[in-house]
């Protein structure tokens, strides 16, 4: 079997996807029967040649919010995109194209669509962006995150297989928290919080931190990923912190192996609401304090409404972060009680076996019938 991947431009794509093909390769897959194709310029051009995987890229761009002059230039780079991709399948011959999203997607979906090559879509979040919606009409199957996607999938199309979280994330489960806050350097005596905002970063979240940082270090310990685009001026900050308020501060632009022992290590998480909180913060059983992303459509308002619909997280808004953070986070954070009961909400979410059953559906898609009964 030969599966073609076709994943790209943020995490939120990038990262399920990995985690279904490390379960299809421990299924017996080789590198040589899967062929990802991405863009070049975006993080699949790093992540995905880190996994061990080749990657082929072809031109694409968006067309969903942008403006008219851009939208016409990254027309034309679709239709090159679309003869590219229509080459790289007749050369590799792909059994399944397994897709997750990102702009690049929708080339590679037409032309797999035109070649007859059977489609399996996952939707990482809970409601599907453009690239998705494009595509499900194309697509056998459509493997959801969550129950809350049956609004917007079809019912004939649609399994809920959870979020496939990567499992070098999730192993760091194994760890107790003691041994996860040793590879920070930080004590088990201290409430722990952990902060991100996705792989790029957030710049609200960043700032309102570092405006509280003082108040907040005089009482807990922070892990704290600032993603690539604001580190200068976080490191910057960093270095201005008093010696005794540094001790507890861990600040990086990224984390790549150690990205699992910060979930464990922490108690509480503050984050924008991208794909990824619906099954890392459930894995780890972790209280989440939501940040959604207000000009990425309306994507992560509807997975931070998801999470706290369940009891699992709270939400803050970009314009009344710089007040809220502070309270929200200490009045979490000292009240074990409120803590322990959306800790329970958030574990109840969780799906061990996403990963795995996303790997059988997409082999499913390429086998006979009898066998794909057997598979799914």
């Amino acid at each position: 079997m030969r599966i073609l991947v076709c994943a790209g431009g943020t995490g939120g794509g990038i990262y399920p996807a990995l985690a279904a093909v490390a379960e299809l390769r421990r299924m017996g897959l080789t590198e040589a029967d899967i062929l990802w194709i991405g863009t070049k310029g975006e993080m699949e051009e790093t992540l995905v040649p880190r996994a061990g995987l080749r990657l082929e890229t072809i031109p694409a761009g968006p067309i969903v919010g942008v403006p008219l002059r851009t939208r016409a230039r990254n027309a034309a780079r679709m239709a090159r995109g679309y003869a590219a991709a229509s080459d790289h399948i007749r050369r590799f011959q792909p059994t399944v194209m397994f897709m997750t999203g990102g702009y690049v997607a929708a080339p590679v979906a037409v032309a797999a669509r035109r070649h007859s090559v059977p489609i399996v879509v996952y939707l990482p979040d809970v409601e599907p962006g453009s690239t998705i919606r494009l595509a499900m009409p194309l697509a056998r199957r459509v493997a959801c995150t969550t129950d809350g996607s049956r609004a917007f999938v079809p019912e004939e199309k649609m399994v809920v297989t959870g979020y496939p979280v990567r499992p070098e994330i999730r192993a760091a489960r194994n760890l107790n928290r003691a041994e996860a806050l040793a590879r920070f350097d930080l004590a088990p005596a201290r409430p722990t919080l952990f902060v991100f905002g996705g792989s790029r970063g957030a710049r609200a979240i960043n700032r309102a931190l570092m405006a509280v940082l003082p108040d907040l270090l005089a009482e807990v310990q922070i892990i704290h990923v600032s993603g690539t685009l604001t580190w200068p001026e976080v490191e910057a900050h960093a270095a201005s912190l008093p010696a005794e308020l540094r001790a507890w501060y861990r600040p990086y632009p990224y984390l790549h192996e150690e990205m699992g022992a910060a979930f464990r290590a922490a108690e509480l998480v503050v984050a924008r609401a991208g794909a990824s909180m619906l099954g890392e913060c459930p894995a780890f059983g972790l209280p989440a304090v939501l940040v959604p992303l207000t000009f990425a459509w309306r994507y992560q308002k509807v997975n931070a409404d998801y999470l706290t619909e369940h009891g699992a997280a709270v939400q803050l808004t970009d314009e009344t972060l710089a007040e809220s953070l502070l309270p929200t986070v200490r009045g979490l954070l000292f009240d074990p009680e409120r803590l322990a009961g959306m800790a329970a909400a958030a574990a109840a979410l969780d799906r061990p076996e996403a990963a795995t059953d996303l790997a059988r559906l997409i082999l499913a898609q390429g086998a006979p019938v009898a066998q794909e009964e057997a598979l799914c």
